[in-house]
C-alpha cells in the first residue's frame, strides 16, 4: 500500500531579497557621496556680493589656509596639479575653492599652475554674504 505525501507549497523567501535591496541602497548612497565635489572640505569660502553662477566644474581645486592643495581628496603639489590638468585637456572647467584665510600668493600660484597647463576656464568659489 502506498501512502501519498501531501504536496508542499512553494515558498518565496523574502529575507535574501531584502538583504540584496539594503546592499544596493548602501552601494548607491556611497557612490553618491563620492560624486559630490570636495566633500568633507573644512574651509570657509570668502563672500562676494557680485558672484555669478557658473556651469558645474570638471575639477574642483581646494586650497586651505596652510597652502595645502587638494583635488578629489588627494593632496598635490603645484607640479602634480599642473600635470593632472594637462592630462585633462585645455577645455577643462576648473573652480578653485580657497579658504577665506588662504594666502593670496597660494591662490596666484594655483592659478599660474592652471594657466601653465593651458586651462583658461578658471573660477573662484565664493559664498553669498551673510550665509
Amino acid at each position: 500500500m502506498r501512502y501519498l505525501q501531501p504536496r508542499r507549497k512553494a515558498r518565496i523567501e523574502i529575507v535574501p531579497m531584502i538583504d540584496i535591496m539594503f546592499f544596493l541602497l548602501v552601494f548607491f548612497i556611497m557612490v553618491t557621496l563620492n560624486m559630490i565635489p570636495a566633500s568633507g572640505l573644512d574651509s570657509r569660502l570668502p563672500g562676494s556680493s557680485s558672484a555669478e553662477r557658473l556651469e558645474p566644474p570638471q575639477i574642483v581645486i581646494s586650497l586651505d589656509a596652510a597652502g595645502l592643495i587638494r583635488v578629489d581628496q588627494r593632496d598635490l603639489t603645484l607640479g602634480q596639479l599642473a600635470e593632472r590638468l594637462r592630462a585633462q585637456g585645455r577645455e577643462t572647467r576648473v573652480v578653485i575653492a580657497g579658504a577665506e584665510a588662504a594666502a593670496l600668493g597660494d591662490l596666484v600660484a594655483v592659478m599660474d599652475a592652471c594657466r601653465h597647463a593651458g586651462i583658461t576656464r578658471i573660477g573662484i568659489a565664493t559664498r553669498e554674504p551673510g550665509a
